[in-house]
């Protein structure tokens, strides 16, 4: 699997490994669930690497890499199980943040 992968192509991954399957995609419910259980372990392993909350030397070494993955890939099936384009979804979104929020921040070159 190359790294340079672009967003269509990551969609097409998950959609061709989710054809595998008999069951298909979840639910947008499930899938929203899973999103909510991801996010949860990403929280706990930053918690772990940047907060108060050490690592207990029984538990399983996950990495904060592996857990934004785990979010990304719950994103992707949630999208293709919606028919989203998360390229368009993206670039709409740019153009808002680029348009809406032009001058909310403090650009660095003032």
């Amino acid at each position: 699997m190359k790294n340079d992968i672009t967003l269509r192509e990551m969609q097409q991954q998950v959609d061709d490994y989710i054809a595998q399957f008999k069951e298909g995609y979840f639910s947008p419910l499930a899938l929203m669930a899973r999103l909510t259980e991801e996010v949860g372990e990403l929280a706990r392993e930053v918690n772990h690497y940047y907060g108060e909350k050490p690592k207990r030397s029984d538990e399983e070494e996950n990495t904060i890499d592996m857990e934004l993955a785990d979010c990304l890939f719950i994103l992707l099936c949630f999208a293709n199980s919606l028919d989203i384009d998360l390229k368009k979804s993206f670039s709409d979104m740019m153009h808002k943040f680029n348009t809406r929020d032009a001058d909310r921040w403090t650009r660095k070159d003032e």
